[in-house]
């Protein structure tokens, strides 16, 4: 009968509006979860009852049901939050999560390190990524991102580069008296080399002419720290010879001497190149780059070399590649590893598991992991999260345009039981 169908697709009206206003309210409710992806609920009419059969046309519709939820994948606004392990995904992409049920996908990267090292989410699934090797190179290795170990090992000096001028106006040859360094030398400066367990010594560099665009020079160190040296004298521990081309630049650098036999259990013979710049006979350059001889004063104008002491962790911090550093107290820095984002070519179709998480379904294809603005996707900001796209004043609108549909529906129902009611009252 007519008038009974027409309660069954009042019932399909009220059962698809009050799902449709679930959809909502769960908008609503996860309006300020992070990296959170509004969904919308779609509606599907269910199939008709047709008047004229195979003919087509004068059909009678049966109500309406749910056919799809998907989510609106949209990007959400960045927020800067000044976390260190905070990370937002701007475009496509998903950060690589493993737990005890599996490989799991987030848009929340509001992470932070447990008690074991490990990089974490709020529920303790452990963020995936590429590692570092022992120099620190991001290799194509994925596993957990930990916590490094706290203390890196020394690193001796073995290359020291030193730019400076050595006046070309000295005329008075000196002779050089290690006894009296300091009044025998046309110049002086000093610098820092660091032994093979990390133990800081100051060498000091005495320079003199020895005849026109000829310098040699002497390295020396407190007595007390090297081998066979005596307290409170000079030692040398190396030496040799610079000469320069008639238009001051840097022609030939010659070591004749170098004994650097630290005490303290150092490793004995430590090897130093000091490099004075791009010579032009013994490097084959050009010796426009480093040490020179001008007619100005002498001066340093910049060294720097590459040991270090032994450091401890003192920050840590995210790039916008997503690169994980650490920051040592000797002042080294060390990338660690680099955090993984995953590309699906069906993302709406993912499977959502809860906890801001979301799983691999059939339908959404395999996830295409690599490195962050790579291959479509997304970039990586630091310290910063990506917020809900859930836009309150739309969602409210919907509300109140499900609700006035969940009551018409109500009303289609009392209207029927009315007119079953005049049905039931004709026997009277």
């Amino acid at each position: 009968m007519g008038v009974l169908s027409s309660l069954y697709t009042g019932v399909s009206g009220l059962a698809a509006q009050g799902e449709a206003l679930g959809v909502i309210g769960d908008n609503i409710a996860n309006a300020n979860t992070t990296g959170f992806k509004s969904s919308r609920a779609e509606f599907q009419d269910i199939i008709s009852k047709s008047l004229k059969g195979i003919l087509g046309g004068n059909q009678i519709g049966r109500g309406t049901k749910i056919g799809a939820v998907n989510p609106i994948l949209t990007q959400g606004n960045i927020d800067a939050t000044q976390k260190e392990t905070d990370l937002a995904i701007s475009g496509d992409g998903y950060f690589v999560l493993r737990g005890t049920d599996g490989e799991s996908f987030t848009r929340d990267g509001s992470f932070h390190f447990d008690r074991e090292g490990y990089l974490v989410t709020n529920d303790n699934q452990r963020v995936q990524g590429y590692q570092a090797d022992e120099e620190g190179t991001i290799i194509n290795k994925m596993n957990d991102i930990k916590f490094p170990r706290a203390l890196i090992p020394a690193e001796p000096t073995k290359v020291m580069n030193v730019e400076l001028n050595l006046d070309s106006r000295i005329q008075k040859i000196k002779e050089f008296d290690p006894e009296n360094p300091y009044d025998t030398s046309d110049y002086t400066t000093g610098l820092e080399v660091f032994d093979s367990q990390g133990n800081k010594h100051l060498m000091t560099l005495f320079f003199n002419k020895t005849a026109d665009r000829t310098w040699s020079y002497r390295g020396m160190v407190d007595g007390e720290e090297v081998t066979g040296g005596e307290p409170g004298k000079l030692s040398e521990v190396t030496s040799g010879q610079l000469t320069f081309t008639t238009d001051g630049l840097l022609d030939t650098e010659t070591v004749n001497n170098m004994a650097f036999n630290f005490q303290g259990g150092a490793l004995q013979n430590q090897q130093i190149k000091l490099n004075f710049g791009d010579s032009i006979t013994t490097d084959g350059g050009t010796g426009l780059d480093g040490t020179k001889q001008y007619g100005r004063d002498s001066d340093l104008i910049s060294w720097n070399q590459d040991g270090a002491a032994a450091g401890t962790i003192t920050n840590l911090s995210f790039n916008d590649e997503g690169v994980l550093s650490a920051l040592y107290s000797n002042g080294q820095t060390q990338d660690l590893a680099q955090v993984a984002l995953a590309k699906f070519e069906n993302p709406e179709a993912m499977f959502k598991v809860g906890n801001n998480r979301m799983k691999e379904a059939r339908d959404s294809g395999s996830p295409s992991v690599g490195k962050p603005n790579k291959a479509g996707r997304g970039k990586l900001f630091a310290k910063s999260l990506e917020r809900s796209t859930v836009d309150l004043a739309s969602e409210f609108v919907n509300l109140i345009q499900n609700q006035r549909g969940f009551q018409a529906n109500a009303k289609t129902i009392t209207t029927t039981d009315e007119l079953l009611n005049e049905v039931i009252n004709l026997k009277r």
